[in-house]
């Protein structure tokens, strides 16, 4: 039975492949429904963990671990050295004979396998991770670990296999914190000192999972992070005059803050107006410190998080104020940024921006829930961690509005959502970037509408048209790509752009607002804090909106399939526009659409007619009459361009 399933599709993809073809119609066209429309093959069927309809299955289980983290931050030689407690609990039902860990530094050593993946190789190196020790802690017994680190991971090879239980780790280690080749984690000079922008700063359990078992994709570069969820419990460890900007609780606010840096905190607590924490004018003031030589030790806690980081500088500019969420919920955004970046027309309103989508997100989609939420000023230039984001130092207005909605949008696509970042970028890249677009709509009456960042519309155009030339491209990969392998020309298209509009397709032109709404907040309602798969996204849409969607998963996430539905003949029934319009419509190409006819009426009206995506079901060409009863000046098929149609000009027509 496999090999006659095989032989068919063989066969049928033989047919699609063949020139095009012409109907009895003597109309060219290559589309195939029977290929397009083809049952979708999910990867596996429903089970206790993943259900067929999406959700989490009644077995679904997943591991936990909890972090305490002690590190210093020696700004001399720009370093981070520290220990790193972890308490794993498995919650699987194997007996786990290792466990693996994540090394993100070794990725800047020069023999990194990240350094072979572009052909660029990169110039500037560190030593990655310097491992003093690794051991197992028992009560108060320490037995040294038998570990091997391979690239960006670390093996733990355990003598007794770990059943579901809990296991303790202590590691202590030390690394140079890149430059400004970081990219994600950094240093840069500025006019009062260094700004460090700390991340990937500690060891971190890869994921044990229902789908795969360890997640142990090296870190390459543009596939992310796939991260357990937990407890952080960190403090670092500074000079007295660094200001240390980190998610979650500040637990020793009387130790690190004056007296007066605690009583604006208190007051930006209850304003939705920004209230400034330390001014520009207090940079150099010794006062603005609690002490004034030595070091401090800043304690946060940050709960049920995948991950934390942290920025450091003497050079802060630091302002705060009210986050105002569903059900009378707050929380507080903060910003901190040099006195380069100070300014109404920059960095003066990041607070605000940030505020604002935090609060459009958190009534939109899913309440935000963390106490403070981070935006620091930086060359990282747009990056994300749970509660923190590093933004550009340079970015003003609809820039740093846009970047600034972006990254804290990563708080709900992949912080909330916990996907697998290393193998489907796209479920946090294209889900962030659409829920931004709405975002700019609302924010300030629509000052930055419509959203046109690069991540959407990259030409600051029609995004339908945009996305065609990614369309059309035969070397463009799928978006279901690994994102290692998608080469850089093509990393943004597919990766942010294309999943983007595709939601966009779906909430607007396929299901309507509502159905997608509901479909799409009940998908992150029931994998918030845990790690669904893109079959869990795919039936949680089919199933919430009452829609199969195999054509649409099939034509624009696993394939590049082109769109061109042209109006062929638009004339008068009989010669009498009493009796209707006929109007014959072919789909030409291989992906199929709904779409909207408008017929321009010589009195200036407009009539339209929604034609559901089922017009393509059967037919290649099919014929439909308008009921018109005036004279017709013109018609046309996708009059508000929504469609990525990879040929307008056979779109309309003047009878």
């Amino acid at each position: 039975m496999k090999k006659l399933i095989g032989a068919s599709l063989l066969l049928l993809s033989a047919t699609f492949a063949q020139a095009q073809k012409k109907t009895n119609d003597t109309i060219i066209t290559s589309y195939q429904p029977a290929l397009l429309f083809a049952p979708i093959t999910y990867t596996e069927k429903g089970n206790e963990f993943h259900s067929v309809n999406g959700d989490p299955g009644p077995k679904y289980w997943q591991n936990r671990v909890d972090y305490k983290l002690a590190v210093k931050l020696d700004t001399v030689t720009k370093s981070i050295s520290g220990t790193a407690d972890i308490s794993y609990t498995n919650n699987s039902p194997d007996a786990l004979q290792y466990l693996w860990l994540q090394l993100d530094q070794n990725t800047y050593k020069k023999d990194a396998r990240s350094n072979f993946v572009t052909g660029a190789q990169a110039t500037q190196h560190t030593s990655g991770y310097e491992i003093e020790s690794v051991e197992v802690v028992l009560g108060n017994i320490r037995t040294k670990a038998n570990y091997k680190i391979t690239d960006t991971r670390m093996q733990v090879r355990l003598n007794t296999p770990l059943l579901k239980e809990l296991i303790k780790l202590s590691i202590k280690y030390r690394y140079t914190i890149p430059g400004n080749f970081g990219g994600r984690t950094d240093y840069v000079d500025t006019k009062n000192g260094k700004i460090y922008e700390i991340a990937q700063f500690f060891p971190r359990m890869c994921v044990y999972d229902d789908s795969r078992g360890w997640a142990t994709a090296p870190f390459l570069g543009s596939g992310e992070f796939y991260c357990e969820y937990g407890d952080i419990d960190y403090t670092v460890t500074v000079p007295w005059d660094v200001l240390v900007a980190g998610p979650g609780d500040l637990l020793n606010p009387k130790e690190v803050l004056t007296a007066k840096q605690i009583a604006r905190l208190e007051a930006a607590r209850n304003s939705d107006k920004t209230i400034m924490i330390r001014s520009a004018a207090e940079i150099k003031d010794p006062s603005s410190r609690p002490i004034n030589k030595g070091t401090l030790t800043w304690h946060y806690k940050m709960l049920n998080t995948r991950d934390v980081a942290f920025g450091a500088s003497k050079a802060f500019i630091w302002d705060a104020a009210r986050v105002n969420l569903p059900g009378g919920k707050k929380s507080m955004a903060m910003s901190v940024y040099p006195v380069e970046s100070e300014g109404n027309d920059a960095w003066g309103r990041a607070t605000e921006y940030l505020k604002g989508s935090i609060e459009y997100f958190s009534e939109k989609w899913f309440v935000y829930p963390w106490p403070t939420a981070i935006n620091e000023a930086g060359i990282a230039g747009g990056m994300e961690y749970p509660g923190i984001v590093f933004d550009g130092i340079n970015d003003k207005g609809k820039e740093l509005y846009w970047v600034t909605a972006h990254e804290i949008g990563h708080n709900w696509f992949p912080m909330i959502v916990g996907s697998d970042e290393r193998r489907f970028a796209w479920m946090d890249e294209g889900f962030n970037t659409f829920i931004d677009i709405y975002a700019s709509d609302a924010f300030n009456k629509g000052e930055y509408a419509p959203k046109r960042d690069g991540e959407y519309a990259p030409g600051g155009g029609n995004p339908a048209d945009e996305i065609i030339e990614h369309i059309i491209d035969p070397n463009s990969p799928s978006i279901m790509t690994a994102p290692d392998a998608i080469p850089e020309k093509y990393r943004h298209p597919l990766t942010y752009f294309k999943p983007a509009f595709g939601m966009v397709l779906m909430r607007e032109q396929i299901l309507g607002k509502d159905r997608f709404d509901y479909a799409f907040k009940n998908y992150i309602k029931k994998w918030a804090y845990k790690h669904p798969q893109p079959d869990d996204f795919f039936r949680s849409m089919e199933n919430g909106a009452g829609e199969d969607l195999s054509w649409f998963w099939k034509g624009w996430f696993y394939n590049n399939y082109k769109l061109d539905i042209a109006l062929i003949d638009a004339k008068y029934v009989d010669k009498d526009h009493n009796k209707g319009v006929k109007l014959t419509i072919a789909n030409k190409e291989m992906m199929a659409m709904p779409f909207t006819v408008e017929a321009k009426l010589k009195d200036g009206s407009k009539q339209r007619t929604y034609f559901p995506v089922e017009t393509w079901l059967q037919n290649k060409v099919t014929t439909y009459i308008l009921p018109i009863t005036q004279d017709v000046e013109s018609v046309t098929i996708d009059p508000d361009n929504a469609l990525p149609d990879v040929n307008r000009k056979n779109n309309s027509r003047k009878l």
